[in-house]
Formats: C-alpha cells, structure tokens, sequence
C-alpha cells in the first residue's frame, strides 16, 4: 500500500456528504426518486436522518444538528457518479419528475475534460446537484 490509497485499495478521499433540509419529507422523496436511476438506495433509513448509497451511507439528508434552518452554499455541489451518459440522462428527467429546477442539460462538458459528460439541477432545497460521467 502507498501513501496515495487506503488499506484495500480505495482511492477516494470521501468517506460520505451530508445535507440539510427543510422540507425531509419532500427531499427525502425527491433523491429516493433521483437516486434510484443511478443504483443507489436508502441503505439507513431513521425518523429524521436517511443516508443512500449502493453499498454503504454515502449520502445523507436530514435536518441540521444544530435545530437552525438550513441554508444553501453558495459556490458549492455535489456531484454523483452515473455508469453512463444514459444514466446521466436518466437521473436528469427522474430529477426533473421528482421537482428539480434545471441548472443544465445533459451533455458534454469538454471544460472539465474530453470525455465528461453531466448535468445539474437544484434539489427542493436548492442545493445544485450534478451527475456526471
């Protein structure tokens, strides 16, 4: 093992993101529908906290720690990884059913790369989501 990779091989630098939400019921609904096109499922389920993923709680929503509103950042993300540009497609028009605002279409976007290809929506919170591949 080098410097560069963690005991089994795993490249990534994220353990897991975490979001907050005003509305759990409606964004808890919204990446069930979202996320599903991408493979990924509610893997923990509590009453005010549910964390997606394929294999593990890579994705949590639920309301802030601290009892506050939450609040959008500004400059900020998240993008999910899609196995295709049709997937890419797919979880944009699932994104869209579900009440996403659109940011940008599917396609290419050769400024990040030859081969990139993604999309962007705002979540029911307003929180800007990608996919991407």
């Amino acid at each position: 093992m080098d410097d560069t990779t963690m005991e089994g091989g795993n490249p990534s630098i994220m353990s897991h993101v975490s979001i907050g939400t005003n509305r759990f019921a409606e964004a808890t609904a919204f990446y069930d529908s979202a996320l599903a096109v991408l493979g990924a499922r509610r893997v923990l389920d509590l009453p005010t906290v549910v964390a997606y993923g394929r294999a593990f709680p890579e994705f949590w929503v639920h309301p802030p720690h601290n009892g506050e509103e939450a609040s959008v950042g500004n400059g900020t993300h998240f993008a999910f990884l899609a196995d295709s540009q049709k997937q890419v497609d797919a979880f944009y028009s699932a994104a869209l059913a579900a009440g996403a605002t659109p940011e940008g279409e599917p396609g290419p976007r050769p400024a990040y790369g030859e081969a990139y290809y993604g999309c962007f929506v705002r979540d029911p919170d307003g929180h800007k989501v990608e996919a991407m591949h």
